[in-house]
């Protein structure tokens, strides 16, 4: 299978596995079945391994260019990842009872940690690297796939955020992210909330490791590199 077709399986597979998180009835039987840890690492392997394919696949679909690569959009893919996994990795199971990477266990309202910044930082952190990748990249195949994920990732906020609402009730809902928001940075703008203490060391030597180990496989793994 080459081409046009392996792209198309790939990242019809890939949205079909992303829609399991937004079910909540069939992530509970799996999570039961596999147990949180289980369901995590399972999950995310999947995740992992289909990206990559979807990812490759669209590397080998048909050339055909749209607009020319240019060297200030490289710079962009440059700055914007390392904030992009950042967002990641103070999310993934931080506490946050907004987020479906996060945990709902721990989390206080009044010091609500990285939902201060955003109630979304892995949705948003997927959105800053399709959105990036996709001006960098000026053919078909990537149009069509960061150009999907930067939309499924828009409709999943929307979604996300209004599925938490209903769960809560609107009054949990209010006491809870009083001092949050959706978009990064507006809850510190409009003065809900102030960073208590530092970040996490160990967050963030994890993106840093991420960061540096993605930079250099870009290139052997990926076979682009990220030099500008």
């Amino acid at each position: 299978m080459t081409g046009w077709s392996e792209f198309i399986l790939a990242g019809m597979l890939f949205l079909a596995s992303h829609a399991i998180p937004s079910m909540p009835k069939l992530k509970a039987a799996l999570v039961r079945g596999l147990g949180q840890r289980g369901w995590v690492i399972g999950f995310s392997l999947l995740s992992t391994a289909l990206l990559f394919w979807v990812i490759f696949a669209a590397g080998r679909a048909p050339y055909v260019e749209l607009w020319p690569q240019e060297t200030w959009a490289r710079w962009l893919v440059n700055i914007a990842m390392p904030l992009a996994i950042l967002l990641g990795s103070f999310g993934v199971g931080a506490p946050n009872p907004f987020a479906f990477e996060a945990r709902a266990s721990g989390f206080d309202p009044v010091h609500p940690g990285i939902a201060g910044l955003t109630r979304q930082p892995l949705l948003w952190a997927i959105a800053i690297w399709a959105a990036a990748h996709l001006v960098a990249n000026g053919d078909l195949a990537h149009l069509i796939l960061f150009g999907a994920f930067a939309l499924f990732t828009a409709m999943g906020l929307r979604a996300l955020e209004a599925r938490k609402r209903r769960q809560m009730g609107e009054t949990e809902w209010q006491r809870l992210s009083a001092r949050t928001g959706l978009i990064p940075g507006a809850a510190l703008v409009a003065g809900r909330w102030r960073p208590k203490g530092w970040p996490s060391p160990t967050r963030l030597i994890v993106a840093v490791l991420v960061w540096v180990t993605l930079y250099h496989l870009h290139a052997p793994v990926v076979g682009v590199s990220p030099q500008p």
